[in-house]
């Protein structure tokens, strides 16, 4: 079997599983399971077969492009591959654990109302670690990183009928967008290296690497820098180690596949695919090991007093990546590889063995409870119980995230009141009309208001997506701020060399379209039932078609990749100089609180107990 034949066969694979469970009714449970398992024991043998015949052939990296999708100045957007021991290795461990938990869930979610939903969910997951873990330029791995973000929202969001879930997924999918605004500025830093897109073959390369950093160390270093951010909210390393015993909240297969063994590793997946950039970057390493020491105590002090089983398993495994990561930093790969495949495989087995344990061990937990005094307790007595409570809280890891991130760009928000919808209208249509007409009359521009330019345009769509974000009441309202925010990023754009029509078009292209389609949708939803942001309203309960059109808008608008914005955005970070660091900055960041803000749409229209009280109420979610 040839390298290419097998990656076609191995990617393939789940690609066409999930295209058949999409068509396979509801009630065809059997069906549904058997497509599952049998991807992923297909895959099993086939990564087992070409292994034997990689060894034999003498272990040499092997590399293809497959498809060139678009090409520009100094540009170009293509579907990469790559395959050596790294890979085999994660699809071991990859098509292994897939196979056992679809066996495990078919009997585990027997009669579940959202069986097909799960095994759906699941094979979209696995095609999303499929192409991480196969993919040979950053092009190619961010088209899997999303994949998996929104499966993780999905899978969490199981049990829709509950609040909290349905919260939790939402806290979750905000952490996995602060790692992917590491990995467009890292896409962007590593583009004005090499003044192209590179493969990873090409950023490994000793000889070529050394002659690119040799000017840029800085820039090598920051670059490192954004890696580790995309590594540590993905592997729930400080500061993003709350949101993993959070997304435990979906079912106990998806719970042991996704944060238990595959998904939660993927961070040390990439700097371990991104080693030789930064192995002589020593301020990095002493970086990476501090912070992986750090979370491994933290996290480790935290899981011996969590009261959920599922908790403790999720801290226990934050702290074996952290001890992952030093491995990393120190450069023992194989090490780190071996302690990869312990830690995945311990944390499944205790992820599905634990609603057993739970069960047995239930009258020990009420009914073995010391009783403990703080009178005349020693220094050392004092600490140990200050620990404990410091502990209990989790070091309030969850306050802090949103103290200095989420709460300022709330108070932006709601504190500019100005910003009404008439006011957004009126005021963007000027200020894009004025943007056009400069676009057009390119000779009345001077070279410094030609270099501010962008940063006006990029800052106001900033603020734009802010208000976008933190709006209350009119959905509608919202996402038309959100269409907004990206006509004022492509626009701000424009005024850079080389960009032109077929760009904007690129970028805008998905983004309009999808913007009408949802403004029909809600527009319909008016019609028929009360529609704010106030509230979670639950309507996939009596709306489930309409609900899964709206979620494949919001994913086009928040630029995931099945509509070509998911290029443009690409694409316009090529345009960004490197003097242009506040426009990169901005940009990044509109684009990703644009993906919160869709998914919170969705979020609270469509999921969450029905407002209906005739609906069932759904238990509480401990």
């Amino acid at each position: 079997m040839s390298t290419v034949q097998f990656i076609h066969a191995y990617i393939g694979l789940p690609l066409f599983g999930f295209l058949l469970s999409l068509i396979v009714q509801r009630t065809k449970e059997k069906l549904l399971s058997v497509i599952s398992y049998s991807t992923a024991a297909v895959q099993l043998l086939l990564v087992l077969i070409y292994g034997i015949s990689w060894l034999n052939m003498g272990s040499n990296p092997a590399q293809f492009k497959e498809l060139s999708v678009y090409k520009a100045v100094n540009y170009e957007f293509f579907i990469d591959f790559l395959v050596d021991k790294l890979t085999l290795i994660f699809a071991l461990l990859g098509s292994t654990l897939t196979f056992l938990i679809t066996i495990y869930s078919r009997y585990y979610l027997h009669r579940e109302e959202g069986y097909k939903r799960f095994f759906n969910t699941i094979l979209f997951f696995n095609l999303g670690y499929t192409l991480i873990i196969f993919s040979g330029n950053m092009e190619t791995l961010f088209i899997g990183w999303e994949i998996l973000g929104v499966s993780s929202f999905l899978l969490i969001a199981f049990y829709r009928e509950r609040l909290l879930p349905v919260k939790n997924a939402l806290k979750v999918f905000s952490v996995y967008r602060i790692g992917d605004i590491g990995i467009i500025l890292a896409m962007w830093l590593l583009h004005h290296l090499w003044h192209s897109n590179i493969t990873f073959m090409e950023m490994n390369a000793t000889v070529k690497l050394n002659a690119q950093l040799a000017g840029a160390s800085g820039i090598g270093l920051i670059t490192a820098f954004l890696f580790y951010i995309s590594a540590a909210a993905k592997s729930a390393q400080l500061p993003f180690s709350s949101w993993l015993p959070r997304a435990m909240e979906g079912p106990t297969p998806s719970s042991a596949i996704f944060y238990g063994s595959m998904s939660v590793h993927i961070g040390a997946f990439l700097l371990l695919r991104t080693m030789h950039f930064w192995e002589n970057q020593l301020i990095f390493k002493v970086f990476l090991v501090f912070s992986g020491l750090l979370t491994a105590f933290i996290a480790s002090a935290i899981s011996r007093v969590q009261s959920s089983i599922k908790s403790q398993i999720a801290y226990a495994s934050i702290a074996q990546i952290g001890l992952i990561f030093v491995e990393i930093a120190f450069g023992l790969e194989n090490l780190a590889l071996i302690h990869i495949l312990g830690n995945a495989f311990l944390r499944t087995y205790q992820l599905l063995i634990s609603p057993s344990i739970v069960s047995h061990k239930i009258r020990e937990q009420l009914y073995q409870n010391a009783q403990t005094t703080a009178q005349n307790s020693s220094v050392w007595q004092l600490l140990q119980q200050r620990i404990y409570i410091l502990n209990l809280k989790e070091w309030n890891l969850d306050d802090l995230l949103f103290k200095f991130l989420w709460n300022p760009l709330k108070k932006i928000g709601r504190g500019w009141k100005i910003l009404n919808f008439k006011f957004v209208f009126w005021v963007m249509t000027f200020v894009l009309g004025v943007g056009l007409l400069l676009r057009i009359n390119e000779s009345l521009l001077t070279p410094e208001l030609r270099f501010k330019l962008p940063f006006f345009f990029a800052f106001w769509g900033f603020l734009i997506a802010v208000k976008a974000f933190t709006e209350r009441d009119s959905v509608r309202k919202s996402l038309t701020l959100i269409m907004f925010n990206h006509v004022s990023i492509s626009i701000a754009l424009s005024f850079n060399e080389h960009f032109d029509h077929a760009h904007h078009i690129w970028y805008l292209s998905g983004v309009i379209v999808a913007w009408l389609i949802g403004y029909w949708i809600l527009t319909l939803m008016r019609k028929k039932e009360w529609v704010s942001l106030d509230n979670f309203y639950g309507h996939i309960y009596e709306y489930p078609k309409t609900g899964f059109v709206f979620l494949l808008v919001c994913l086009s608008l928040a630029g995931f990749p099945i509509t070509p914005s998911f290029i443009g955005e690409d694409l316009i970070f090529s345009h960004i100089h490197l003097s242009q660091i506040g426009l990169a900055f901005f940009t990044a960041f509109s684009l990703i609180i644009n993906g919160l803000a869709t998914m919170r749409i969705y979020a609270r229209v469509f999921l969450g107990p029905h407002i209906k009280t005739y609906h069932q109420i759904a238990k509480r979610s401990s």
